[in-house]
């Protein structure tokens, strides 16, 4: 006869486990955004419940991809899809986390360079040629700029990073928004630019090429140790890229469940926001409502456990009055 005790302890792994087998792992792949926080919390969550997550880097538009191939139990992207896409490919989506997008340089024995909206626009757009232009320093008199020619690194491969950059470049800039646009891969304009597979590949070439500078998370930018340029703002502030200034970015964020929470958030107002930041995003199948239950548990647990992991790699966690919409939206669509 099994004694209460071990009925007890039975149930309870019954619990946390879901449906799942005893060798079964919760596979996701995607955005390499915030691959850094996923694979702290999934870590962590194996520790604590003895459930496997597994979540490979790929860039958000193969994560969408395997998301609409049912290659994958979750999908990570940084470009949100629209409600009416959702529903042509019968997908939920809900935000993971919050981050920000750097602008990390190596310019050798020099820190703290500011950049402004125009600048940025005109790196990116190849107009920029030298790191010496009046428009940088103009907003650097204290740093003597080198008359090196400065090279661009970017996203060589679909990305969710890249569609937040020139998200913003497009609010930034009208000539940017009606000749480029927003988009996931780009053919970038100009002679000075080099690519990199996911945010890891940028970060490796900014490293290893003097006198680059190029868009990149904030925490591959300070795992790499690279520098990352302070930056103006929507109220012509210029703001330093700390996670003080991010959590005031994220405040601004307006992300409605009811729309699938689909929003992009970046150049939020308000004089202490840092204006590149994004909401990163999950992808579940509607038809697998056990496995998505299973990817529910684990994000909710991440958002009840893991705002100091999230908090140590500058990533913002989602505030409460946001993931008690989330876990609405879970049990209206049957996947808590």
């Amino acid at each position: 006869m099994i004694s209460s005790k071990i009925l007890k302890i039975a149930l309870a792994s019954t619990l946390i486990a879901g449906s799942l087998g005893a060798n079964e792992v919760i596979k996701g792949s995607g955005a390499s955004f915030p691959y850094s926080v996923y694979q702290k919390w999934l870590k962590a969550y194996n520790k604590e419940t003895g459930v496997k997550v597994d979540y490979i880097k790929k860039g958000s538009s193969k994560g969408i991809k395997d998301a609409k191939a049912r290659a994958v139990d979750f999908a990570g992207t940084d470009k949100p899809l629209s409600p009416k896409v959702l529903k042509k490919n019968n997908l939920h989506q809900f935000p993971g986390v919050v981050g920000a997008i750097t602008m990390g340089y190596n310019l050798p024995n020099m820190q703290d360079v500011k950049l402004s909206r125009e600048a940025i626009v005109m790196i990116a757009s190849g107009e920029i040629k030298y790191w010496d232009n009046k428009v940088i320093t103009q907003d650097n008199a204290n740093v003597k700029l080198p008359h090196e020619k400065l090279t661009f690194v970017h996203r060589a491969d679909g990305s969710g990073t890249t569609y937040n950059f020139t998200y913003y470049l497009s609010k930034v800039s009208k000539s940017w928004r009606k000749t480029y646009g927003a988009k996931k891969s780009l053919s970038w304009p100009g002679d000075h630019h080099i690519g990199g597979k996911t945010n890891s590949g940028v970060a490796a070439l900014i490293k290893q090429t003097p006198y680059s500078i190029g868009y990149i998370d904030y925490a591959d930018a300070k795992n790499n140790d690279i520098a990352m340029a302070t930056v103006e703002n929507r109220e012509h502030k210029f703001i330093k890229p700390t996670l003080k200034s991010f959590q005031a970015a994220a405040a601004k964020a307006s992300l409605d469940p009811k729309k699938d929470f689909y929003a992009v958030i970046a150049d939020p107002k308000g004089a202490d926001s840092y204006p590149m930041v994004a909401a990163t995003f999950i992808l579940v199948p509607t038809e697998k409502a056990n496995m998505n239950k299973n990817v529910t548990k684990f994000f909710d647990w991440s958002y009840k456990n893991g705002q100091e992991i999230a908090k140590s790699l500058g990533f913002v966690p989602l505030p409460d009055s946001l993931t008690t919409k989330i876990r609405a939206y879970w049990d209206a669509k049957g996947i808590k």
